[in-house]
């Protein structure tokens, strides 16, 4: 193969590349914005809010401490809000509601019992706050999980960017360099070449 036609293969296949990425970074881009409007909007209309630090100190309690503080008296507004309110927030008063049992150990429970039971009305009180509960911190972990993907797609985007660039700036070079090949040279000119008859050898 000659020299220039492979130089003129790898530069168009780089130049390929680098518009494949480029629209897909811009895809990336999109689906960042989209994730994060979408979350964003959502839980805004939710109205949820993280208590005051006056509240977070009512409750005793060293991992909403720990976790909440950072957003205290916020509007849960984007998904690592959500995360946290879900998970440092919500899952602690769920565990000191069901003391440490989860809805459907309860929910098991209640359905076991006659609502002439003693505790029949304490334990269906716990089993409703728990459904309640898990629901609102599922929904918050979705948003969280969406979130968390669009903040992917935003870095695929970034990577997808720079390798374009690349490409963009190997396939000028190479153009650069097509221009300066020459149309007779070959791009492994000794590989065809046969080697030197052995001395003594007879036609």
């Amino acid at each position: 193969m000659r020299r220039r036609t492979f130089d003129a293969l790898m530069t168009t296949a780089g130049l390929v590349l680098a518009v494949v990425l480029a629209i897909a970074g811009g895809l990336g881009v999109w689906a960042h914005h989209f994730a994060e409007n979408n979350v964003h909007s959502q839980l805004a209309q939710q109205q949820v809010f993280f208590p005051d630090k006056a509240g977070i100190a009512a409750e005793h309690n060293a991992d909403i401490t720990k976790y909440v503080t950072p957003y205290a008296g916020q509007q849960v507004v984007n998904g690592q809000q959500a995360e946290v309110y879900a998970n440092h927030f919500i899952a602690n008063h769920l565990k000191e509601i069901g003391q440490g049992k989860t809805y459907s150990q309860v929910s098991e429970k209640f359905l076991t019992m006659k609502p002439s039971d003693p505790g029949y009305a304490a334990v269906a009180t716990e089993r409703q706050e728990l459904f309640m509960g898990e629901t609102l911190r599922g929904l918050l972990l979705n948003a969280y999980a969406f979130g968390t993907l669009g903040q992917i797609a935003g870095v695929a985007a970034i990577v997808c960017f720079a390798f374009a660039a690349l490409f963009l700036v190997l396939s000028g070079l190479g153009y650069w360099h097509l221009r300066k090949a020459s149309p007779d040279a070959e791009l492994l000119p000794n590989l065809g070449s046969s080697s030197p008859a052995p001395a003594g050898a007879e036609a």
